[in-house]
């Protein structure tokens, strides 16, 4: 072969260089291989220690277990991801001896701070539940902890094995005909693409479709004790326009627990009326207006524009009311009150705060301008005090309204919104707004001439200065993860967790990290109404009954009467516990 026969070789060989490229490409590694890489494990265990801190609210084993091991493989993920990208784009690394000094000392590092978590969760966990009133927990609930956290791992380590596989095996066979980078980056590209179509349309279409066919089935069914009520100022009694079994779980049993005229006179001493209660359930009228024309007519027709207050509540998602919310109501004013309400779910709060949203809008205020025109046309000496109320997706409900009035020239008299949930417009705005030095979970915005913030302890009074005669009211709790939650958590502390900011309910040791407070708040929700009453979302009747008075104002009312008849709807209330229980969400 000659010099000349060399140099026209190079280029043919030069030709080659793609098969030769495809052969040296990573085989995928088995889903079930077990491999672990070391820094994604240190990054795993440090951020699974933080996530046993406390949070919000007080945490069981199956919470606990659910928040750790998917924390300790999200992290984990994290870690190989930065470790592998490290590596793809060619950065120097430590050498031998001193990337082994260092692995060891963060290994140990985080071993010791994890084993240190371990060893005080539990006394970490007891500290808020006896704040709470709550049980304490044993050490023994390890087991089911360690249990449900590894469950947790098993299956996120096979579905995100499963998926970079599946990942690995494109960009490898696009690696045979593009440079290994672009074939990454395009495979990446478009499986990122596929999957959030798949996720975000088949899947979640799927599960709001099976979720509204299961608790629309559960919607036809009652509990025990709730019995049809027999007299005229009940929708779905024989004298109502709206059937009975067209009003739903949470309708029929909303009509059938109003407080007796029995009762009432107990605390009064005498002069009571029949509270009336009208409700509209989704499958009493067709359309949406023709719900709100016949919660009208059921407003005639059993004279509540005759009462002294008329209250238009606004629903949470399956359609529920909370007693606590609206019996000191009737009490505080004798059974003079009508409260109305409209059904526009099926979906219980958690899921209409994804799917509903709309729903609540469009019901909450073509229900409010359905009475409006009919309320603000009867003489002013005549016609009852207008109130609004929501409680949770229910005062996003009532947001709605007061965002589509003008409130000077289309006056109510005021509105009560209980645990605002962090999707509310309105109450962001207000929070963000608040008064240098008053703290977002008891706000002071514009002196609190309108608008006024209460908690357990109460709060009304603060500032001192005058209210106007449109009150508006913000019940929250500075332990309720439904107000304060925010997917911003993952990056941003909040303001609520800085110091001399921070709600009394709130535990001193919690404290912000990256990503992992999102998650606890998040997992938060699930347990929001499994607290006793006065923490979470779970809103008292004394917190409810101090707003209430506050809002209507009756004649003659003081602190001690509020003291009082706290302790008696308290007392009836737990006399029918077991069936407060089921009724609610």
């Amino acid at each position: 072969m000659t010099l000349g026969d060399t140099a026209t070789a190079a280029p043919a060989r030069q030709r080659h260089r793609p098969h030769i490229h495809s052969a040296t490409r990573r085989t995928p590694p088995g889903v079930f291989a077990v491999r672990f890489d070391n820094v994604g494990l240190i990054v795993a265990a440090f951020f699974t220690s933080v996530s046993l801190l406390p949070s919000l609210l007080p945490r069981g084993a199956i919470v606990q277990g659910l928040a750790s091991g998917v924390t300790f493989m999200v992290c984990y993920g994290a870690g190989t991801s930065g470790h592998a990208l490290w590596r793809f784009l060619g950065i120097p690394t430590l050498r031998r001896r001193a990337r082994l000094i260092v692995g060891a000392s963060a290994s140990l590092a985080a071993a010791l701070t994890l084993a240190g978590a371990v060893w005080q969760f539990v006394g970490w966990q007891n500290e808020i539940r006896q704040s709470f009133g709550m049980p304490e927990l044993r050490p023994d609930v390890w087991p089911a902890v360690v249990g449900v956290a590894l469950a947790v791992a098993v299956v996120v380590v096979v579905v995100s094995r499963a998926l970079r596989l599946l990942f690995r095996t494109v960009d490898n066979w696009l690696d045979r005909y593009l440079p290994r980078r672009l074939a990454v980056t395009l495979a990446t590209t478009a499986l990122l693409l596929l999957l959030w179509l798949v996720v975000s349309g088949l899947l979640v279409r799927g599960f709001f479709t099976a979720a509204n066919a299961v608790f629309s089935a559960a919607d036809r069914g009652d509990k025990p004790g709730v019995v049809q009520p027999q007299v005229p100022t009940r929708s779905g009694s024989p004298d109502s326009a709206v059937a009975w079994e067209s009003m739903g779980r949470q309708g029929r049993a909303f009509v059938s627990t109003a407080p007796t005229v029995d009762e009432l006179n107990a605390v009064s001493g005498g002069g009571a009326l029949e509270p009336i209660r009208v409700y509209v359930g989704l499958r009493s009228a067709q359309t949406l207006q023709d719900r709100a024309d016949l919660l009208l007519e059921e407003l005639q027709r059993t004279g509540a524009f005759d009462r002294d207050v008329l209250v238009i509540a606004t629903t949470t998602g399956t359609g529920w009311l909370d007693s606590r919310g609206v019996h000191p109501v009737e009490y505080l004013w004798n059974g003079n009150t009508a409260v109305a309400g409209v059904q526009y779910s099926y979906l219980p709060s958690w899921i209409s705060l994804l799917a509903d949203q709309e729903a609540v809008k469009q019901t909450s205020t073509t229900v409010f301008r359905t009475i409006y025109d009919y309320w603000s046309q009867l003489p002013e000496n005549g016609r009852p005090a207008l109130y609004l109320y929501g409680l949770s997706l229910g005062s996003l409900g009532v947001e709605a309204v007061l965002g589509n009035i003008d409130i000077l020239n289309e006056s109510i008299d005021g509105a009560l919104m209980v645990g605002p949930p962090f999707v509310n417009p309105l109450h962001r705005e207000l929070e963000a707004a608040r008064q240098e030095g008053t703290p977002p979970w008891q706000p002071v915005v514009s002196d609190g001439r309108t608008v006024r913030f209460a908690t357990e302890q109460g709060g009304l009074d603060t500032p001192a200065g005058p209210w106007g005669p449109t009150r508006l009211i913000y019940l929250q709790y500075g332990s309720d993860p439904v107000v304060f939650f925010d997917p911003n958590l993952a990056w941003t502390e909040p303001a609520w967790l800085k110091d001399g900011q921070r709600a009394p309910d709130v535990s001193d040791r919690m404290t912000w990290f990256p990503v992992v407070t999102m998650w606890q708040t998040l997992l938060d929700l699930l347990a929001a109404q499994s607290v006793p009453e006065g923490y979470g979302h779970v809103y008292s009747v004394r917190a409810n009954l101090t707003s209430w008075a506050a809002l209507t104002q009756p004649p003659g009312w003081s602190e001690a009467k509020t003291r009082v008849l706290g302790d008696f709807i308290e007392t009836r209330l737990v006399e029918h516990k077991s069936l407060i229980d089921q009724l609610s969400e």
